[in-house]
């Protein structure tokens, strides 16, 4: 296999990957996980040198002094940096079939560990040392700059679930199961009763990944009307005819630049430029309302292809 042949297969697919991963986080994270790869470090532990790296730099935002402007800059190279790793250790795991549920676990979680620190430490910087556009207005309405950080954070860890939901279905269609990390809490709940507390630490992750998994289907009722609908037709594991994936993926392509929005990038982007200009509250004003209103928007769209695909399945 070829180096480039390589870096093919080390993608989730060219439908869901986003243009400036493609051109950045992509081939540096191939380029991490060769070298991994030749020291035999685990996909995971790559996830895990992320979570640091990235709430290190999370936290470097706090800095609000003119003369310490310098850490901001090596907080958002850090983030970035965890953003490589972040593709490093699922390429590694494609390239290695190291696949794990930990894994799946881990990667899930690692950007809300970010995105907790930075929005923590945005908070303290707008209490702390004010903005250049409201000074210290936040110092003495501290509730205010609460209410906005926990709202961004509670709604980024919404928007990255759903995004990623739509994505492993859409991969669903494009490559089957084996292709996808689409779970299922039906699934998940026999596992973890299937476990005995002695192996902690398998169990308690499952417990909170279940949760996760929950909170996907219950925002997807017309989704998971098809799933259902699906299995019942091509069996548990089964896979929908071509024709079938075909027609589903004809709709939900488009929507897959919008699941790439509400990830990382744009929103990574917005943060960094509130930090430079030193307006932190409005990276969570972005998130509470652009980023929200795209996300009404994709679930509302979503739902309506997976109502159209039912009515599609079933008639046929």
């Amino acid at each position: 296999m070829t180096l480039k042949e390589e870096y093919q297969a080390s993608l989730k697919s060219s439908d869901t990957e986003e243009w400036f991963d493609l051109h950045f986080h992509r081939p540096l994270g191939f380029l991490w996980a060769k070298f991994f790869a030749k020291l035999g470090v685990s996909p995971n532990a790559i996830t895990v040198a992320s979570i640091f790296m990235g709430v290190a730099g999370g936290i470097l935002l706090y800095f609000g002094q003119p003369d310490l402007a310098w850490l901001n800059w090596i907080g958002m190279l850090l983030i970035t940096w965890a953003d490589t790793f972040d593709s490093a250790d699922g390429q590694l795991a494609r390239l290695t079939q190291q696949y794990s549920r930990m894994g799946r676990i881990l990667d899930g979680v690692s950007g809300d560990f970010w995105f907790a620190a930075i929005s923590f430490a945005l908070v303290f910087r707008e209490l702390d040392f004010g903005d250049s556009l409201l000074g210290n207005y936040f110092s003495s309405h501290e509730w205010q700059i609460w209410t906005l950080g926990i709202a961004s954070g509670l709604s980024h860890a919404l928007q990255a679930a759903m995004a990623d939901y739509y994505r492993q279905f859409h991969l669903f269609f494009l490559k089957g199961q084996q292709g996808s990390e689409l779970d299922s809490t039906s699934k998940l709940r026999e596992q973890y009763r299937q476990l005995e507390w002695g192996a902690f630490w398998r169990k308690v992750p499952l417990f909170f990944y279940l949760g996760y998994t929950g909170n996907q289907e219950r925002m997807t009722p017309n989704m998971q009307r098809l799933r259902a609908a699906i299995n019942e037709r091509y069996g548990e594991d089964g896979v929908p005819s071509q024709d079938f994936r075909d027609y589903f993926r004809q709709f939900s392509l488009p929507l897959m630049k919008y699941t790439n929005i509400l990830t990382f990038n744009t929103r990574i982007i917005a943060c960094f430029i509130a930090v430079i200009i030193n307006m932190p509250w409005l990276y969570f004003a972005f998130e509470i309302v652009v980023l929200n209103i795209l996300l009404i928007y994709m679930i509302l769209r979503h739902e309506g292809i997976c109502k159209k695909a039912f009515q599609y399945l079933t008639s046929h």
